[in-house]
């Protein structure tokens, strides 16, 4: 599974602290530590609290990139923000996210061939998010007509069903669950799939055991990618033991080590 730390996010108090500041030791300790905790690519988010979004995010793809090459996924609703951070990101960048909606897909489209950047195109638009597994069917279908239309490689594309909290949407978990598996028959070849897992346990008292549950069914469901807390142990090695059933690594004794990404 493709992991992207979530943790470089203007909505945590320390981060959003540091990006006012501009104290680039705090947001270099992050990258690092999700990186040394598994993460594959690490997700940059200025927060709603930024006064300058254009200006944070080179910031923080700077301070990132004197300490790691790492893949960065970047997230923002504005597509000026995204190319701010994509002129500086360097190969393998990941634009997070588009929506169904035409004119924004449109454009972030042209960013991600542009840049030879990935796209994440979530199953919603400006009528909100969807609530039921057609629904999402429906809206991911036209996230990859656009991409097919404006000449993009689908196994560039990762579709996110949008995860919702099991505290006010629980009835819809089994049709997230079906979503993921569904969506790989929307096209040939087939786009990736990537959740936004921390969603799942949003408002909860247990967020660490629902979101290591829903993961691992998640993943039996094929789930490719998850934007998470890597430094979460107990959900790092779920998953990799969800990985080992499914037949995706071997067994041995010790294949927590061996798996476990340095």
């Amino acid at each position: 599974m493709f992991i992207i730390g979530e943790l470089i996010n203007g909505m945590y108090t320390s981060i959003g602290k540091a990006i006012k500041e501009k104290n680039k030791s705090v947001i270099q300790s992050s990258a690092v530590i999700q990186i040394q905790n598994g993460a594959d690519a690490l997700d940059v988010n200025c927060g709603p609290g930024s006064a300058n979004p254009v200006s944070d995010m080179q910031w923080l793809v700077e301070a990132i990139r004197e300490v790691t090459p790492a893949p960065l996924s970047l997230d923002s609703s504005k597509p000026q923000v995204i190319e701010a951070g994509l002129k500086l990101a360097g190969a393998n960048a990941i634009i997070n996210s588009t929506t169904a909606d035409t004119d924004k897909a449109d454009t972030l489209i042209s960013l991600a061939k542009k840049y030879k950047a990935k796209l994440i195109g979530l199953s919603m638009s400006s009528k909100g998010i969807p609530q039921n597994k057609d629904q999402r069917l429906e809206l991911a279908a036209m996230v990859v007509a656009r991409c097919v239309e404006q000449e993009f490689l689908i196994e560039d594309l990762y579709l996110d069903p949008i995860a919702m909290p099991v505290k006010v949407a629980q009835a819809q978990m089994g049709d997230i669950l079906e979503a993921i598996r569904e969506f790989k028959i929307i096209s040939d070849p087939a786009p990736k799939t990537v959740i936004g897992l921390s969603n799942v346990s949003q408002g909860t008292c247990q967020r660490s055991l629902i979101n290591r549950t829903f993961l691992t069914m998640a993943l039996a469901y094929g789930l490719d990618a998850a934007i998470l807390d890597p430094t979460d142990t107990a959900l790092m090695d779920a998953a990799i033991s969800a990985e080992l059933i499914l037949n995706k690594q071997i067994y041995c004794d010790s294949f927590l080590d061996a798996y476990r990404k340095k």
